[in-house]
C-alpha cells in the first residue's frame, strides 16, 4: 500500500546550526533528469550536501502532506543512545503520538507511519536497545520498562505532540508495551498489544513447566542474525589478516576463537543460556512478570489474541488481569478485548489446512486505528460498543460480540473418559461421556522419549516454512500407540465450546519424573481431525512452578493441564476428541523421564498410566455455549 523506503526526488537541502537536515520531496522513482539538473546548480548542490544526501537518503521527508525524520536520537536515563523515526502531520498542529518499540527492525512499519500521519497522528517508530540502528546491548525485556518509560516522555515532550502517547504493535512489540505500561510514565494513554504474553515465563519460554523449545530456539536463531553481524560490523579491520598465509585462508570476520555451536550462543544470545538455567518460576522471571503487576497498569487497553496463537493464554490473561485489577477505574473500564485467527500462525482466511471463510482474515492496521480513533478522538466505531469483548466463532466462522471474558453464560461441563483399557490410537476403545465412571481399566502406553509424538500444526513460531503451524489434520499422530485417544459419539446437534479448556488426569509414571499432553480435536465426518487447543504438564512441577517435586514411581497423581482457550462450533455429524499422550516435539523440548536438567543427555523410557474410575475420574472440563 505504501513504499517501504523513501526514494526522493526534486529536493533541496540545507544545514542549520545542529547539523541536522531537512528535506521538501515527493515520494517517487528517481529521475536522473533531476539529479543531472541539481548538479549543474551550484547554488541549490554543493559538494557536501550532495555527498550527504547519497550517504543518508534521508533524515526528513515529506510526502503527500507527511514529514517523515529518519534515525531520531533519544537518550535513555543510562546515557545510551536509541534511535527512531518519526511521520508527521505536515500541518502544524498538536497531535497525539502513536509509538512503536521494537526489535524487528523499525523501517519495517513504514508504510504504516505514513498511513497514520496522514490520519492526525504522529507515529514514532523506534529499534529497542541494541537491535539495528540503536546502541546499547540486546537482552530481551530486561530495559523494556525503564527504555520504554523514558522514550514516552520524551515523545511526549516534541513541540508538535499534544502530550499524549498510546503505543501499538504485536508479539515482543506488546511486551514492550506492556512493560512501559507497569512503569507508569505520566504520558502514556493507552495500549495496544497485540498476540503477546502475560508472563514471560509460563506462556512465553516455558509452558506447564516444558520448555518451548521450536519458539525459544527459531526465535532466537532469528534475533541472533541482527547480533551477529553487529559484532562483524565492530570487529572487521582487514589489518588484522595482513599477514595470513596461504592468502586462501583470509580470515573474513573475527569470531570467537574455536567457535562450536556452545560457543556462539554464549556469545550472541546469552539470554538464551540464561532461560535454560531458570526453569523453575523464580526472581529471574517475577522481575519482569506482567502478571505480578496488573495493579500498576492504570490505562485504558485493546487485547488483540487469536486462536492457534503461541502466546494466546497470556493475551486472554491479560484482559482479564487489568479488568479486575487495572490501578485506576479508567483502565479497568477502559479493557476492550479482540479475539481473532491465527496470529503468530497467519491472518489469512485458511490457517493451516482450514479455511475459515470470507470474513476471518484480521487487518491489523485498521484495528489499530480505529482503536485510537475511538479513545484519541471519540469517533464512533466498533469499540463504543457496550460490548466490550469480540471474538472469532471457529465452525460458524462468524464474529461475535460479548459482554465480557470468559462468557458468563458458559457452563463448565465435565466429558470423563472411559475405555476397556485399550484407548491407544484412534483405534483404540476410548470414549467421552458426561457419565461419571465406576469400575474400569486403566490405559497404559510407553513414552520413548527417541520417539516423541511429532508436532502437527498448532501455536508455532517462528519459521514455518519448516514447521507448519494451526490447524492441520492429527491423523498421523492419532495412529501412534503412545497416544490415547477418547471421543465423543457423532453428535446429533451442533456443540459450541467457547472458554478456557482444561483436562484434569489422574495418573501415574515408572519414572521419577515425565510429560502429560493434552489436545483438543474437532473430527469430521470424512475423517479429518482437527486441532483446536492443547496443553502440557512436566509432572514436578503439577503442585508449583516454582518449586519442582519427583514423582515416586507407579503411585497416582492428579495432573491440571491448562489447554487454554477455544471457540468451536462443533457441528452436528462431527465428534468431539481428546489426545493424551507425553510429547509435542519440536514445540516443547522432550523429557527424558531422569529429573535432569537442560545439560542431561541420558533419557530412559516411561511406562505411564492414565486412570478412569471412581476414585481417580479423569475429565476432560469444557465451557459448553447454549445457542442463542
Amino acid at each position: 500500500m505504501y513504499p517501504r523506503n523513501l526514494v526522493c526526488s526534486n529536493w533541496w537541502v540545507q544545514r542549520n546550526e545542529q547539523d541536522a537536515v531537512f528535506v521538501d520531496s515527493k515520494i517517487g522513482e528517481p529521475e536522473m533528469s533531476s539529479f543531472r539538473g541539481i548538479l549543474s546548480t551550484s547554488v541549490f548542490a554543493v559538494a557536501y550536501s550532495l555527498v550527504f544526501f547519497v550517504a543518508q537518503c534521508v533524515r526528513a521527508a515529506e510526502t503527500d502532506g507527511v514529514i517523515v525524520e529518519h534515525g531520531a536520537q533519544v537518550k535513555m536515563r543510562d546515557e545510551t543512545i536509541l534511535r527512531a523515526d518519526i511521520y508527521r502531520p505536515k500541518k502544524e498542529g498538536k497531535y497525539p503520538i502513536l509509538l512503536e518499540r521494537t526489535p524487528y527492525d523499525k523501517t519495517g512499519s513504514n508504510g504504516f507511519g505514513l498511513r497514520a500521519s496522514g490520519l492526525g497522528y504522529v507515529v514514532i517508530v523506534q529499534d529497542v536497545r541494541g537491535r539495528y540502528t540503536s546502541d546499547g546491548e540486546w537482552y530481551p525485556f530486561k530495559h523494556e520498562s525503564s527504555d520504554g518509560y523514558d522514550t514516552i516522555e520524551w515523545a511526549a515532550s516534541l513541540p508538535y505532540s499534544d502530550g499524549r502517547v498510546g503505543m501499538f504493535g504485536g508479539s515482543y512489540v506488546g511486551a514492550t508495551q506492556m512493560l512501559a505500561a507497569i512503569s507508569q510514565p505520566p504520558h502514556l494513554a493507552g495500549i495496544c498489544p497485540i498476540v503477546t504474553a502475560s508472563n514471560y515465563h509460563d506462556g512465553w519460554t516455558y509452558q506447564g513447566g516444558a520448555f518451548e523449545q521450536w519458539f525459544n530456539e527459531s526465535w532466537t536463531s532469528g534475533l541472533a542474525q541482527d547480533t551477529l553481524n553487529r559484532v562483524v560490523r565492530s570487529k572487521t579491520n582487514a589489518l588484522n589478516g595482513i599477514w595470513k598465509l596461504p592468502l586462501t585462508e583470509y580470515p573474513l570476520f573475527e569470531l570467537p576463537p574455536n567457535s562450536p555451536d556452545q560457543a556462539l550462543t554464549h556469545a550472541l544470545a546469552p539470554y538464551f543460556v540464561d532461560w535454560l538455567a531458570h526453569p523453575n518460576y523464580d526472581e529471574y522471571w517475577k522481575n519482569w512478570s506482567i502478571e505480578e503487576h496488573f495493579a500498576d497498569i492504570k490505562v485504558p487497553m485493546l487485547t488483540v489474541a487469536a486462536w492457534y496463537d503461541i502466546f494466546q493464554g497470556g493475551s486472554l490473561r491479560n484482559y482479564v488481569g487489568v479488568k479486575m485489577h487495572g490501578g485506576s477505574e479508567e483502565a479497568r473500564r477502559g479493557q476492550r478485548l479482540l479475539v481473532t485467527i491465527g496470529g503468530h500462525a497467519g491472518s489469512a482466511q485458511k490457517i493451516g489446512d482450514v479455511d475459515f471463510g470470507p470474513s476471518a482474515p484480521f487487518e491489523e492496521e485498521d484495528v489499530i486505528i480505529n482503536w485510537y480513533e475511538h479513545l484519541f478522538k471519540n469517533v464512533a466505531n466498533d469499540f463504543s460498543s457496550p460490548e466490550p469483548v469480540r471474538i472469532f466463532v471457529m465452525g460458524a466462522n462468524q464474529w461475535r460480540n460479548e459482554m465480557d471474558w470468559p462468557l458468563p453464560r458458559a457452563r463448565q461441563l465435565r466429558y470423563f473418559l472411559h475405555s476397556g483399557g485399550k484407548a491407544n490410537s484412534a483405534g483404540g476403545d476410548g470414549t467421552l461421556s458426561s457419565s461419571a465412571p465406576h469400575s474400569e481399566s486403566s490405559d497404559h502406553y510407553v513414552y520413548d522419549p527417541a520417539k516423541p509424538v511429532p508436532t502437527v500444526g498448532g501455536p508455532l513460531c517462528c519459521d514455518s516454512s519448516h514447521l507448519e503451524p494451526g490447524a492441520r489434520n492429527q491423523r498421523q499422530v492419532e495412529a501412534r500407540d503412545d497416544v490415547l485417544i477418547y471421543s465423543t459419539p457423532v453428535l446429533d446437534q451442533d456443540f459450541e465450546v467457547t472458554g478456557p479448556v482444561t483436562a484434569e488426569l489422574f495418573a501415574s509414571s515408572s519414572a521419577v519424573d515425565t510429560d502429560f499432553t493434552a489436545k483438543l480435536v474437532d473430527v469430521w465426518p470424512d475423517g479429518f481431525a482437527q486441532n483446536l487447543t492443547e496443553g502440557i504438564i512436566r509432572a514436578r512441577y503439577r503442585d508449583s512452578q516454582e518449586r519442582p517435586s519427583a514423582l515416586k514411581p507407579g503411585q497416582s497423581y492428579r495432573f491440571t493441564i491448562d489447554l487454554w482457550s477455544t471457540s468451536n462450533l462443533f457441528r452436528k455429524g462431527h465428534r468431539l476428541r481428546l489426545e493424551i499422550s507425553s510429547s509435542n516435539f519440536p514445540r516443547f523440548d522432550r523429557n527424558l523421564n531422569t529429573g535432569g536438567d537442560a545439560s542431561s543427555q541420558k533419557m530412559v523410557p516411561a511406562t505411564n498410566t492414565l486412570f478412569h474410575d471412581a476414585d481417580r475420574p479423569s475429565a476432560l472440563i469444557l465451557p459448553v455455549v447454549s445457542s442463542q
